[in-house]
């Protein structure tokens, strides 16, 4: 049975998976809609709302796939609630199908350059919404899946794909982007250049697909070392580069002997089993008077990290203070 107030209302049914807001100001033509779409078998999740304001914070709290809205309802109508819709970028690709009682073009193009993806003239035949609710859905199902490609391009583009690690190139996009904002807001971070000691022999006595389980297995223990907003990426090689903002130069020293340590205790399976991987690190940080772009940042790094393979390796080396 159907819910006779005015509330949100939510139902559960089967089959696909959509999930429909249904927003009018008149219970029997919401209940008509909903024998509708219940029994084509569309979606698994209704939602009813008896006004704009309360659609709206169904949209905010819920994940909709659909709605259809009527135009003429008390306190926020249907263009004021598409405006609504469309001041959030987070909603404005849920397609909203309009419901309304006017045959004028004036009243459709209106509510189409506001944003509705589609028209319903009422009172609607049961056949014409069901086939305009499934092109909206085709409509939306394509855009989701043009969406998450995207993503996976975007991702693919910025990732190391042996480590899962950001690569060189986003690495060089995040550090702009970081030095631009440090000198904007006057706050420090600091840039750890990490080289794994003597990795050739790692490779050479061991073959490159055990060395590749090496950058794996190490990669995995410095991304589990850094805090939601830190960055670390495979510079090249068998060295990565960390971006750490908010971080000062001391603070940056001792991140890079916890993850000196960490490294110098890391145990393999397997053929590499008594293995020991050791890490030299150099770090610097701004501000600071020799840095001017991030190409100053990154020399005195790496000067830093050279220093540190140059005293023993195994160690942190800082480029000093200006």
């Amino acid at each position: 049975m159907y819910a006779e107030d005015n509330s949100n209302y939510h139902r559960k049914f089967p089959p696909m998976g959509y999930t429909i807001l249904i927003i009018d100001d008149t219970s029997s033509v919401r209940r008509q809609i909903l024998n509708t779409l219940h029994s084509a078998g569309l979606f698994s999740n209704y939602f009813e709302a008896a006004n704009g304001i309360e659609g709206f914070k169904t949209l905010l709290n819920e994940k909709i796939d659909i709605v259809i809205c009527d135009v003429e309802m008390p306190g926020m109508d249907g263009f004021k609630f598409l405006r609504m819709v469309n001041s959030r970028n987070e909603l404005q690709d849920i397609p909203i199908l309009l419901l309304t009682s006017h045959e004028d073009m004036a009243t459709k193009i209106r509510g189409l350059e506001q944003g509705a993806s589609d028209y319903v003239t009422k009172p609607f035949s049961p056949e014409e919404l069901l086939a305009r609710v499934k092109i909206q859905l085709k409509i939306k199902t394509l855009q989701d899946h043009l969406k998450e490609s995207n993503r996976q391009l975007r991702k693919l583009s910025q990732t190391d794909m042996l480590t899962g690690l950001y690569n060189r190139r986003h690495m060089m996009a995040t550090l702009e982007s970081e030095f631009d904002r440090s000198k904007r807001t006057s706050t420090p971070f600091a840039l750890l250049m990490i080289d794994l000691d003597h990795f050739k022999q790692v490779n050479d006595t061991y073959g490159h697909q055990q060395g590749d389980e090496v950058l794996q297995s190490v990669s995995q223990e410095i991304q589990a070392q850094l805090r939601q907003y830190d960055s670390a990426a495979r510079f090249g090689g068998e060295e990565f580069a960390l971006i750490l903002p908010g971080t000062t130069l001391d603070e940056g020293i001792m991140v890079a002997e916890r993850l000196r340590q960490i490294v110098s205790k890391r145990q393999f399976t397997g053929p590499i089993s008594d293995l020991k991987i050791t890490a030299s690190i150099g770090i610097a940080a701004v501000p600071n008077i020799k840095v001017n772009s991030t190409e100053d940042l990154i020399r005195l790094a790496d000067d830093a990290l050279y220093m540190a393979k140059g005293n023993g390796r195994n160690r942190v080396e800082s480029a000093l203070p200006a």
